[in-house]
């Protein structure tokens, strides 16, 4: 695996946390307890801080960045926050936001700086969260830019634990068998 200090900042990963041989994690990154980083995805902690909490998992080739302070962003720029059972898809980006507990983000969405994705939210495939939105909890959104369509089933809401867990036990299998 490729992890990577970035100006003496080194990557703070739970020793219960996955990252794959071909990932990339940089800087001020935390990534908590069950938490896994799959292939060709990309952890940049290199200008601000990443935090990702625990049993959530980063797919295949997905994108995650922060912005620096300066005249044109915010005086310290913004960092990326990651909440607990959040599934974020493939080739998802997520750049400078805010992403609450139990959360899915859809292969290829595009989340951008300074949105808010509270707790127990999905966002549809392909979808685009512009900068400084905010989502609701408990719906599902998508298009582009995202528009709320309907209150999450229950089952949906079940989900999010059950995936969760389901890419923190494949985690697992992953590193014995590449052990």
């Amino acid at each position: 695996m490729t992890v990577k200090a970035f100006e003496n900042h080194t990557p703070m990963l739970h020793p219960t946390a996955y990252v794959d041989p071909m990932a990339y994690v940089s800087g001020q990154t935390t990534l908590g307890e069950g938490s896994s980083v799959w292939p060709m995805a990309v952890v940049r902690g290199d200008i601000n801080h990443i935090r990702i909490g625990n049993l959530t998992n980063v797919q295949d080739g997905a994108v995650l960045h922060v912005t620096h302070g300066g005249p044109y962003s915010s005086p310290d720029g913004r960092p990326l926050l990651i909440g607990d059972e959040v599934t974020i898809g493939h080739k998802a980006v997520l750049h400078a936001c805010t992403i609450g507990n139990r959360c899915l983000v859809g292969m290829g969405a595009i989340v951008l700086d300074g949105a808010v994705v509270e707790d127990d939210v999905i966002i549809g495939a392909g979808s685009l969260v512009p900068p400084g939105k905010r989502l609701a909890s408990g719906y599902l959104y998508v298009g582009n830019p995202v528009k709320q369509t309907r209150a999450l089933t229950e089952k949906e809401q079940a989900y999010f634990s059950y995936s969760a867990n389901y890419y923190a036990k494949l985690a697992l299998r992953t590193a014995q068998t590449s052990a």
